[in-house]
């Protein structure tokens, strides 16, 4: 592809877009062939536009405004028609190279709608259509661009898109809290004895086993990853693998804070880790090593039996 046509400007873009804004996601798809690498900065470029309404401030009807109308830029970019935004002729030519359902893009908006409303779910099974709609969906793209074969695999992607965002929720709590949001389900919060309040202040007890109990449920979602990374393209794999790091790794860095997310900094991985580990999936690491973390053991809680059935 020339580097003078519309869709290659649009891929640079977007490029650059996904180099200065996802710094994590970033990382790992580095590994990717160019090919499916630009792809998925064409994916999250368009999922950044509709963050991007969601998080300006103003008022709720006029963001949802501006999100339905999102929505018909989208349906006419899948149909060619792209001047409306500089992502949409790298997405088209990513959602049409590698066969990603449009439903997919559409349930993307339907999660940032979410956000415009009071962020508060009373079950975990509310949260997770949450989950599912901002990141379970990603995960759906991805492996599309990955390239699979095995019919269990989409399932598998869904499942780790969840455990991202559930780690993103976690880390996040005081944060979203400061902005009224409660993203922890109610049922649980009643469970450990806990208010809203106890979210935006120095860790309790209470407000330690729930974050616990949170943790446990993200590490099972987690382990649908290990068996999803042999199921896609092998050229993809090493991103894969080194997503998975990242990201369980960043689980395991609130773990060893023993969930106190309140009282200090955010979690982070260091730059140095995160180069670490793709240099290590680059020599081919991913082969002999799990992909998820191994969890600091004398974090762990007890209280697990029947957890299972509340994972849904």
């Amino acid at each position: 592809m020339s580097e003078s046509t519309p869709v290659e400007r649009s891929y640079r873009y977007c490029r650059r877009l996904t180099r200065a804004a996802a710094r994590n996601f970033y990382y790992a798809i580095f590994l990717l062939p160019k090919a499916k690498r630009d792809a998925l900065c064409a994916l999250y470029a368009f999922m950044r536009r509709a963050d991007d309404i969601s998080d300006t401030p103003g008022d709720a009807a006029t963001k949802l405004e501006q999100m339905n109308a999102w929505r018909s830029v989208l349906d006419a970019a899948l149909a060619g028609q792209v001047a409306a935004d500089p992502a949409l002729p790298a997405l088209h030519h990513a959602v049409r190279t590698f066969g990603v359902p449009a439903r997919y893009l559409h349930d993307l908006i339907s999660g940032t709608e979410m956000d415009l409303g009071p962020a508060s779910y009373d079950t975990f099974a509310a949260l997770r259509e949450y989950c599912y709609r901002v990141a379970g969906a990603v995960g759906l793209c991805c492996i599309h661009v990955f390239g699979f074969r095995d019919s269990r695999a989409p399932e598998l992607a869904e499942r780790l898109g969840i455990a991202f965002q559930l780690t993103n929720i976690l880390r996040d709590v005081k944060a979203d809290h400061q902005m009224g949001r409660v993203y922890l389900p109610g049922e649980d919060l009643r469970r450990f004895g806990c208010t809203p309040q106890d979210l935006g202040s120095p860790l309790a007890p209470a407000a330690r086993q729930l974050m616990q109990f949170e943790s446990e449920r993200a590490w099972q979602f987690y382990a649908a990853g290990n068996d999803l990374l042999p199921m896609i393209d092998e050229d993809s794999r090493p991103a894969l693998w080194a997503l998975m790091r990242i990201y369980s790794g960043i689980l395991r860095g609130i773990e060893s804070r023993e969930y106190d997310v309140f009282s200090r900094g955010v979690v982070r991985l260091s730059t140095a880790h995160k180069v670490a580990v793709m240099l290590k999936a680059w020599l081919g690491f991913w082969k002999s090593e799990k992909a998820i973390e191994d969890r600091n053991r004398d974090r762990r809680g007890t209280g697990r039996a029947g957890f299972g059935r509340h994972a849904g």
